[in-house]
Order: C-alpha cells, then sequence, then structure tokens
C-alpha cells in the first residue's frame, strides 16, 4: 500500500516555525531563570505532582497547537504523528484500516494528546497481552533545555540498538524535554472478540488467572471485581470459540462498554470517595490477595491492583515491596504520587535531568516532589 502522506511543503514550513517559536520560548526561559510547564489539552493535568509554574499562563508551554499526522503506513504498521493531535483522530484513522493502538491509551477526556499520552505513559486493559506503551514506541523527536532538536529510534525496531532513548519520554510527565514527533507501532485490530463472566472468590480469580496465563489462551484482558471475574477474548472465531468451551464461563454480550469504562475509569468502582486516595499496586500476577481491608478492582491477570483504603502510605508501601511491587498513589488526595527511588536509581535520573534539560526549566517537580529527581542537587 502506497504511504499516506500528510505533510505538505506548507505544513513543513508550518513545523520549521514550530520548532523556531519552541526554541525561543525555551531560550528565554533559561535567560530568565525561570520554569516552563508543558501543557498539551490538560486532559491528564492531575497525574504526578503539581509542577512549578503550572498555576501561572506565563510559565506555560502550549504544545496542543503543534499537530498533524505525519506519515503512516499500514503495510508497515507504523504512524508519525505531532504531539498536539488528538487521540481520538488517531484512532480515526486507524479504524478506518482496521488498526489499533494495541496498549489501548486512556484519554481521560476528549481532548486528549498523543504527547500527552506518550508523556504519562498510561496503558489500559490490553497491556497484559499487548505489552506497555514503551514497547510500541519507535521514535521520538524532542526539543531539550538547549532549544536543540533530538531525534532517537525510528520507523522499526531493527532500528533501535543500544540504549533506547525515545522509550525514556514514556513517562516523563514532560520533564526531560519537549516531545515534538512520536512514531508509534501500529497492529491490526482481532477478527473477533467475545466476553466471559465467572462468579468467584478473589482468591480462586488470582489462581484462575495465573493458571491461564500459563497456556495458549487468547485472553486480552482480564479483571476482578466484588465476586466477579471478566475476561476478554481477542482472535479469530475458531480461537475464541475454542477457548470458550475449555473456559466455561457466561458469555456477555456487547461488552465493550465495559472495557471502556475501564479504559477511561467511569466504571463505578472509580468515582472519587471522601477523604480517600485511589492507589495503584504494581505486583507479579502471582501475588497473593492483599492482607487488608480495602475494596479494590483487580486488571493485567493480577497484576495491577487498583484500591481505596483507609490503610496509611507507609503501610501500602511496604506491603507492596515486600511482595516484589510498588505503589504509586494515582489520583485524589496529597502527598508523594511516586515511590521515593533508591539512591543508585535515582542518581541515574538525576544525571538524565541534568543531560537533558540542565537549567532544570522542564515540568520541574512534577515527576517527582521537589528534592527528588528532577530538582537541582
Amino acid at each position: 500500500m502506497t504511504k499516506r502522506k500528510h505533510e505538505s511543503s506548507k505544513q513543513a514550513e508550518k513545523m520549521q516555525h514550530s520548532h523556531a517559536g519552541f526554541r525561543d520560548r525555551i531560550l528565554e526561559t533559561v535567560a530568565e531563570r525561570q520554569t516552563l510547564y508543558i501543557k498539551g489539552s490538560g486532559s491528564k493535568a492531575w497525574y504526578g505532582a503539581a509542577a512549578e509554574g503550572s498555576a501561572f499562563p506565563t510559565n506555560i508551554l502550549h504544545a496542543s497547537e503543534y499537530k498533524g499526522i505525519i506519515a503512516y503506513e499500514p503495510s508497515e504498521l507504523y504512524l508519525t504523528v505531532r504531539c498536539g493531535t488528538a487521540l481520538t483522530k488517531v484512532e480515526e484513522v486507524l479504524d478506518d484500516y482496521g488498526q489499533m493502538l494495541a496498549f489501548e491509551p486512556p484519554h481521560f477526556g476528549p481532548h486528549a494528546t498523543v504527547g500527552g499520552m506518550l508523556a504519562c505513559g498510561l496503558s489500559g486493559p490490553r497491556r497484559a497481552n499487548a505489552g506497555a506503551m514503551r514497547e510500541h514506541v519507535l521514535g521520538v523527536l524532542m526539543m531539550d533545555g538547549r532549544g536543540n532538536v533530538l531525534q532517537f529510534g525510528g520507523q522499526v525496531m531493527k532500528n533501535v540498538a543500544g540504549f533506547d532513548v525515545s522509550r525514556l519520554m514514556v513517562g516523563s510527565l514532560g520533564c526531560l524535554g519537549l516531545i515534538l514527533d512520536i512514531t508509534l507501532k501500529v497492529l491490526p485490530k482481532p477478527q473477533a472478540e467475545i466476553s466471559l463472566a465467572f462468579e468467584m472468590s478473589e482468591l480462586d480469580a488470582l489462581d484462575c488467572l495465573n493458571r491461564w496465563a500459563g497456556q495458549s489462551l487468547p485472553i486480552s484482558a482480564s479483571s476482578y471485581h466484588v465476586g466477579r471475574l471478566m475476561l476478554r477474548l481477542s482472535g479469530s472465531e475458531v480461537a475464541l470459540q475454542s477457548a470458550r468451551k475449555k473456559l466455561g464461563g457466561l458469555e456477555i454480550l456487547d461488552a465493550k462498554a465495559y472495557w471502556q469504562s475501564l479504559r477511561e475509569q467511569s466504571h463505578h468502582f472509580f468515582l472519587p470517595e471522601q477523604d480517600h486516595q485511589l492507589w495503584r499496586m504494581a505486583l507479579p500476577s502471582s501475588a497473593p490477595a492483599l492482607p487488608i481491608r480495602c475494596k479494590t478492582m483487580i486488571e493485567w491477570g493480577g497484576a495491577q491492583r487498583w484500591l481505596w483504603t483507609h490503610e496509611s502510605a507507609d503501610t501500602l508501601r511496604v506491603m507492596a515491596e515486600k511482595m516484589g511491587g510498588h505503589l504509586s498513589r494515582f489520583r485524589y488526595g496529597s502527598g508523594a504520587t511516586f515511590a521515593v527511588l533508591p539512591a543508585p536509581v535515582l542518581q541515574i535520573h538525576q544525571r538524565l535531568k541534568k543531560q537533558f534539560d540542565p537549567a532544570y526549566i522542564f515540568n520541574r517537580s512534577h515527576l517527582f516532589e521537589s528534592g527528588n529527581t528532577d530538582e537541582r542537587t
């Protein structure tokens, strides 16, 4: 199939002007010793700690107008897009060719952008089967704290050798620089999907999920909540019917809305509760049920645990670490969002920050609280 080009000479000229505008703003900020908060649509502005300067319009660098699909090659399974491009637009174009972003990124708003998607690094229900977002990032064009345009990666996985810097941008919350263009691996949509429901305890659900993970079953998503285990199967009709016969369960018709509610956290479980924080615990899938009183939603075959609880952050973090995982305060409440890094890892983060952003202007304190990785030391 002929490559679909979305770039005209006029658009290319406009892109250069945009780069020049971004560079001028960055160098001006450095000269004035101010901070710069990179903002897309703001659909995920609540994620992470509050960045310095984010409350002041004069400190905000708006990236949402830098948009457009640069290149899309369905037969080669890649797409290159500017950071301000609406995620819905990308998904519409992919849908026309029967393709998708397999990691199912959540939008959390109608105007979510691809740059914000990459900066937050969040994946949806299909992540356990298709891989995390960083595994689908082929290349990134970015601007660092010196105003230099840097390119990492390419358009195919074989172009990536050594330390893959493009994947560093995934989940960086804009602390390393301004993401300009992103090249993503895309995949064909499955031929068919069905969803199955099972009534069982949390212990039985975790046991089943771990046993099924070791079998050749086309499970593309799973969740457990209040006595109900849900599975989504994706693949050919033959594979689905074979798995359906082996697994049993009750087939749920038109379950697309359910999986969408998990992806966008519009499911009633995620509704905010007074004086509570929504915690996310990332654990080995074989980890047992949590030995505390809590409301929980389990995804990714047992590897992702969402919970509402009265337990303290320290108690939860110690528990997660003992189980071989880690904890983050995903939404609501106050306090540190992410766990404090061990000293050797912290030093690596600090060196990377200094290399990409020597004046420490980008999204300061957004990824970690002041005094951790994105501050002068």
